[in-house]
């Protein structure tokens, strides 16, 4: 289960981090040796580390993740696409989200990431996409995130259709094509 959780972290840092050494010496402020053994099981992170790493995702993107390592616990097949399974679920899910008419889009450029992650951030190549249902109460928004490569931003902006549009025909497929599992 252990090694289930570390590919969907792996997959994550390197949607968001130039390097996955960049995240762990800058962010995590560990070595290579420390960062090697935890993905290997054989090291405990410090309980800053591991909140750190929480945040990564958002609050119910880590809720799935922990459905996921559930299941891959008991089935151990599902432990051999761990990562495609997780972004294929974040995908529907946002497309059910997305036919209710209550759900948010947002698309974030890296314009508005500088200040906020300058040294760590792959500020050049990457965007996000934010799905998220808001019910009125601070803090307790359900919300999605879809790291995308900003070829896909040039192609949503010069795109005769809106976002929404754009989400609901292209967003699984060109989330599930960045970053595979190797």
């Amino acid at each position: 289960m252990h090694q289930s959780f570390v590919e969907i972290v792996v997959d994550r840092v390197k949607s968001q981090y130039v390097t996955e050494k960049m995240f762990y010496e800058d962010y995590l402020l560990i070595n290579q040796e420390q960062w090697q053994s935890w993905k290997q099981g054989a090291l405990t992170l410090s309980a800053e580390n591991n909140q750190k790493i929480k945040l990564l995702f958002s609050d119910y993107e880590w809720m799935l993740i922990q459905k996921l390592i559930r299941q891959a616990g008991l089935f151990p097949e599902k432990r051999n696409y761990v990562v495609s399974e997780y972004k294929r679920l974040k995908s529907l899910i946002a497309q059910k989200w997305l036919q209710t008419d209550e759900a948010k889009i947002e698309l974030i450029t890296q314009k508005s990431h500088i200040g906020r992650k300058k040294t760590t951030q792959n500020s050049s190549s990457r965007f996000e996409i934010r799905v998220s249902l808001e019910y009125g109460v601070w803090g307790m928004d359900d919300i999605l995130i879809f790291h995308l490569p900003a070829t896909i931003q040039q192609q949503i902006e010069s795109s005769p259709i809106d976002l929404l549009d754009w989400v609901s025909e292209n967003l699984t497929e060109s989330y599930l094509d960045t970053n595979q599992e190797g």
